[in-house]
């Protein structure tokens, strides 16, 4: 499976070929990489050199401790990177913003409602397709204008769920 992986202004596309190895921007690396007891700790094993890494859930992404420094990291795969090109908005930040649905599937929730402001990247629509469920965010800050969609309620691809003013 491919993932971009974003440190800092830096994005690198990673591929996990197999337990021992990773294809990192074109790279083939040998890796020996293991979840510590259960615990957000991992160990990971690069060219004889052992790192060692507390990994935690941050605001957007994910927060990684590693040798004293902390790094704010954005791990999207194939499947994520899509939703959020296409859910990404285009030109100016101001007026109307629909979101579409980017696939076929079933609304789990809108934890939004009408009238209320959003911030950018809060939960609009959970929407739920192929057994995975997938959070449309908010591109940018804005008023919920509209909720065109319920919990339940089945929609097809490029059916607009929420209006955003």
């Amino acid at each position: 499976m491919k993932y971009h992986v974003t440190l800092g202004d830096q994005t690198f596309e990673i591929e996990v070929r197999s337990d021992s190895e990773i294809v990192v921007d074109g790279k083939v690396l040998e890796i020996d990489f293991q979840s510590l007891a259960d615990q957000p700790v991992y160990s990971l094993i690069l060219g004889h050199v052992s790192y060692e890494a507390y990994v935690s859930e941050g605001e957007i992404g994910l927060q990684v401790l590693l040798r004293g420094q902390l790094y704010e990291v954005d791990v999207e795969d194939e499947r994520q990177r899509r939703l959020r090109q296409a859910s990404d908005v285009h030109g100016a930040p101001s007026g109307e913003f629909a979101l579409k649905a980017p696939m076929p599937g079933l609304v789990v929730a809108v934890p939004v409602s009408e009238g209320e402001a959003v911030s950018r990247g809060q939960n609009l629509v959970i929407l739920e397709s192929m057994k995975m469920q997938n959070e449309l965010r908010a591109p940018r800050e804005g008023v919920v204008q509209r909720v065109r969609v319920q919990a339940g309620e089945r929609v097809e691809q490029n059916q607009v769920l929420v209006t955003l003013g």
